[in-house]
């Protein structure tokens, strides 16, 4: 109430220091951070709206050295990072980095080509950067998703313009981030300048996904789909891991979190016979569609936010797009919510499905490198682990799910020892259920050799024998049941 007062004292303050093409003078800038609220509105104040997204990037003031912050996942402004690098590599500028969650679409500005204009800093690898950050032209924040908030929280970093990508404002002003609210709230409130690509096609959505359009310096509407993830049907191994999860993992009324990719669409897809299931994940894809069609996905055993999907970003087809549309079935919230794991704790029946790249006799999980080459990062992974592991009701279920081989079947992902480099996303000691093609290999309060035994039966029969060779090799003794 103190400071609903103190903003309407100082409202005339605000039109005074308010320029008339649109966009906030440095010289209100201690006004409008007292009152950074992105959902309130600020009076007597519009965007900019430009033609083009180099006008829009040159008239935040785009400078050798600044830091921009980039919305990610299905909501990457793609048009707003063409004309960043296409007027940045025209105007010269120096050492900008680029700090983001995953991104869709080109990126340009991560070309070898652009290393002394742009430097890439990723809070989770994605495709597109991922050579970059392996060549050295680009970098990486090891980071558990839930804690990526306090790097803007805390002042660690302060964007100088923030690149957004939004709805079309409605009747009341408001536009929406639509696919990705995740880490996108806190880094607005901290950036200097906000860009916005309008688009009518971005879905609308609701919870802390809106932003009124008084807090946008910049606006250039560009109408195009978003990127998209085609559904693709699952292999025989995946659908099997699916099974086996859906049989014996999964029970009536849980909670459920899924990451995106052919493993979690396979569970999704068995799970067409399941009850009152809930979902609080930090992404969600298509299969979320089809259970909530065939009524499996009721939420309404849940203890927080009981009738709602709850989620943080996704990335899926133009399906699920269609579905999030003004559809108050779901709320997007900020990841440092809906990833907090004493949150997740709290929801009954906790399931949680990820997967990874490599697992070793011991359970330790690699999920973010192949060997010393960076894949992807540490995501949610290790936040819902925790959070199923420690939930309230003792019923969580955290799960580690992967094919036993390379695709060429040739090498095994359960492994004597991670190889050279590799980064432990999760600990042997979080590791509760590791599932292949061949099973289900149940770890907690094994032994190192009852671990071994586990792992080696859920590998492919191909590997087993040198499994065992190694494990003795390693622990001086065989694994034992």
């Amino acid at each position: 109430m103190a400071a609903l007062k103190q903003m309407t004292k100082l409202t005339g303050t605000l039109k005074a220091l308010t320029s008339t093409n649109g966009y906030r003078p440095q010289a209100a800038k201690t006004f409008y951070t007292y009152v950074n609220e992105p959902a309130m509105p600020i009076p007597d104040r519009e965007p900019c709206w430009v033609k083009s997204s180099e006008e829009a990037i040159e008239r935040a003031g785009l400078s050798s050295d600044q830091l921009v912050f980039v919305q990610g996942a299905a909501a990457t402004p793609v048009e707003l990072l063409r004309g960043l690098t296409e007027y940045g590599v025209r105007s010269d500028v120096r050492n900008v980095r680029l700090c983001h969650m995953h991104l869709e679409g080109a990126a340009p500005f991560a070309k070898k080509e652009n290393a002394k204009h742009f430097r890439s800093v990723s809070f989770f690898i994605g495709g597109n950067v991922r050579p970059a950050v392996n060549e050295g032209h680009a970098d990486a924040i090891p980071i558990f998703l839930h804690e990526i908030p306090k790097m803007f929280n805390r002042d660690l970093m302060k964007p100088d313009i923030a690149l957004i990508h939004v709805t079309p404002p409605d009747s009341k002003g408001y536009c929406s981030l639509g696919t990705s609210v995740d880490c996108v709230r806190a880094a607005l409130i901290k950036s200097k300048k906000v860009v916005a690509q309008v688009n009518k096609n971005m879905p609308r959505t609701f919870g802390d996904a809106l932003i009124h359009k008084s807090h946008i310096d910049f606006a250039v509407q560009h109408d195009g789909p978003l990127p998209a993830h085609p559904v693709k049907a699952p292999s025989d191994k995946e659908e099997r891991i699916g099974k086996y999860i859906a049989e014996n993992l999964v029970v009536d009324g849980a909670t459920l979190q899924l990451g995106i990719g052919s493993i979690p669409d396979a569970v999704l897809a068995q799970l067409k016979n399941h009850k009152n299931l809930g979902i609080h994940s930090e992404m969600f894809s298509d299969g979320v569609v089809d259970l909530v069609n065939n009524g499996c996905i009721t939420n309404n055993e849940k203890s927080i936010h009981r009738g709602r999907i709850v989620g943080s970003f996704c990335v899926g087809s133009q399906k699920l797009y269609d579905f999030m549309d003004n559809n108050p079935f779901i709320e997007m919230l900020v990841v440092d919510y809906v990833n907090d794991p004493r949150i997740i704790a709290k929801q009954p029946k906790m399931t949680c499905i990820n997967s990874c790249i490599e697992v070793d006799l011991s359970g330790q999980i690699c999920s973010d490198s192949i060997g010393t080459r960076m894949y992807s990062g540490f995501g949610g992974q290790v936040d819902f682990l925790t959070g199923a592991a420690m939930s309230e009701d003792g019923l969580g279920q955290p799960i580690v799910a992967l094919n036993s081989t390379t695709a060429d079947g040739k090498t095994s992902k359960i492994s004597p020892v991670l190889k050279l480099g590799a980064g432990v996303v999760t600990s042997r000691a979080l590791v509760r259920y590791v599932v292949t093609e061949h099973g289900i290999a149940s770890l907690f309060g094994k032994t190192l050799k009852q671990r071994a035994h586990a792992l080696i039966n859920v590998a492919h029969p191909d590997h087993r024998e040198a499994l065992e060779k190694a494990a003795f090799e390693r622990l001086k003794a065989m694994p034992e049941p």
